[in-house]
């Protein structure tokens, strides 16, 4: 090896130190977290599968101008073609467009359920981190209640009880999931109200609510973020297994859980029917389990 490349080789692994050095030195946390993330490619994937399932659930109808509700009795069972891409269901509907009406009904619930989940476990687990005394006694003995239940089982209770429309499908199955939440936010609370920043501002005389909105806070923003990548998975899952019992989303409103449920007649004689919804669900909570695991790798 000549001199040349020994000090082409040298001046390039400088470079890479330095690029290092200024990742952890002097980039900001959150911008040298993007760069980590960037760098992370299972978690790009994850976001670009997860992004384009939006599109098509969202946007795939301005471009499909089909009614997924229109039915046709003539055109039941149909398998794929011109007219109908991936085929229509027993009523003749097309199953393209109810696909995307299902995206539609099984992506929002999941992110409209997992704010609430964090929101209302963020609140509790950071009140009872900070305040500690008889605030979290009282906090986290009704946690642990709540998680003594398995989720499941307590979502079934909870659709008997109060019934299954689509706002109270979500608001059950947010207000299920969130005592899991609110114990990891308060572990994370109770070891940063040890950290000196905190300590130095409750020295100060700055208030109570000051110090969580603008110190604590911020610091459990990243597990906010974890937390709800995952959740959104488990969301999902929870209203396709509603779905799937007859105790979810009820037609003509379609899911990516009641088009599975509705194909299990026709299970054997178009077996699309419960395939192609089951690939939805599929994808959709791998990726959204992938992109969670890359954020905590980053966070």
């Amino acid at each position: 090896m000549t001199e040349r490349a020994v000090a082409d080789r040298e001046a390039r692994a400088e470079a890479v130190l330095v690029g290092e050095v200024e990742l952890t030195q002097f980039v900001s946390p959150w911008r040298r977290r993007l760069i980590l993330f960037y760098r992370s490619k299972a978690g790009m994937v994850a976001l670009a599968v997860i992004i384009l399932l939006y599109a098509f659930a969202f946007l795939g109808p301005f471009i499909y101008r089909v009614a997924p509700d229109a039915t046709n009795p003539l055109s039941t069972l149909l398998p794929p073609s011109h007219a109908h891409p991936l085929g229509s269901d027993e009523l003749g509907r097309d199953e393209l467009a109810r696909i995307m009406a299902g995206g539609q009904v099984s992506l929002t619930l999941g992110i409209i359920a997992v704010l609430i989940a964090i929101t209302v476990g963020t609140a509790v687990g950071l009140t009872a981190g900070y305040f500690r005394g008889w605030t979290e006694m009282v906090l986290m003995r009704v946690v642990d209640a709540a998680m003594a239940i398995p989720a499941f089982f307590l979502v079934l209770i909870e659709v008997t009880v109060f019934g299954n429309a689509a706002p109270i499908i979500i608001a059950i199955i947010g207000f299920t999931f969130w005592s899991q939440i609110a114990r990891i936010m308060h572990g994370e609370t109770v070891a940063l109200r040890e950290r000196e920043f905190l300590q130095a501002s409750e020295a100060l005389g700055v208030p109570k609510l000051a110090i969580l909105r603008r110190h604590l806070l911020p610091h459990l923003f990243p597990s906010m973020v974890v937390m709800g990548s995952l959740a959104v998975a488990w969301a999902i899952l929870t209203e396709s297994a509603l779905s799937f019992l007859g105790l979810g989303i009820q037609p003509p409103e379609a899911s990516w859980g009641s088009l599975l449920q509705a194909a299990q007649t026709y299970i054997f004689l178009d077996p699309a029917l419960a395939i192609i919804p089951g690939i939805f669900i599929g994808i959709t909570v791998l990726a959204f389990n992938t992109l969670g695991d890359a954020l905590r790798d980053v966070v």
